[in-house]
């Protein structure tokens, strides 16, 4: 049977400094160092938000030679003074093949991914960027190991909610259906030309906190 829940959320940033620093004022925790991608020359930072969830900061790592592909996320998209946000969230599924067949959404190529010792199977559009402008999920399928948030620390932050908002609500809910998605996360329409976008409330040491895409 096909399942999918959700995996982390995703904080896009002209630099890894920058996109730390903003989650530590928007969160009051910092998000401890991750790792680097090779074959995306991206690095990251992590805050754990559940036993199987986590936020994942995400930029262009200067120090690595630059890809033969566009990066994933709309990294090279972004102007260096813009501000990080949240760009989009990545479901965790049991069978990417099926779920990427099933999607009425196309999601990208299936590409094999390292960070460490971890390795997985994500989903990828050929051009770098973000389906249905963020609101579809990247599905990713972990291969070795327990889920990465079991080691992360324990900082007292967990996620109560994500919620989307997208003019074609009702496409987005089609395609969570199609891979068997389970979890809270609501999405409702807005008006034709308005700019799609994530919520995430997230409880914190300090009290409820909320990240969004801008």
């Amino acid at each position: 049977m096909l399942t999918s829940q959700l995996d982390h959320i995703v904080i896009v940033a002209p630099s890894l400094v920058q996109g730390v620093e903003y989650v530590r004022q928007c969160l009051g925790v910092t998000p401890q160092p991750g790792g680097e991608h090779p074959r995306m020359a991206t690095h990251n930072a992590l805050i754990k938000l559940g036993d199987e969830i986590f936020l994942e900061v995400i930029a262009i790592n200067p120090g690595a030679p630059g890809p033969a592909r566009p990066r994933w996320f709309e990294l090279d998209r972004m102007d260096r003074n813009a501000m990080p946000r949240l760009a989009t969230w990545v479901a965790r599924t049991n069978d990417i093949h099926a779920a990427v067949a099933a999607s009425p959404v196309p999601l990208g190529n299936m590409e094999p991914m390292t960070r460490g010792a971890l390795n997985w199977l994500i989903t990828i559009p050929g051009d770098g960027s973000l389906p249905m402008h963020g609101m579809a999920p990247t599905l990713i399928e972990w291969h070795n190991g327990p889920h990465p948030a079991i080691n992360l620390k324990d900082q007292g932050c967990s996620l109560v909610k994500l919620e989307g908002f997208h003019p074609q609500a009702d496409r987005i809910a089609e395609l969570l259906q199609s891979i068997g998605f389970s979890g809270n996360f609501p999405v409702y329409p807005i008006a034709q030309g308005e700019p799609p976008y994530l919520v995430a409330h997230i409880q914190t040491p300090d009290g409820p906190r909320v990240l969004r895409a801008a």
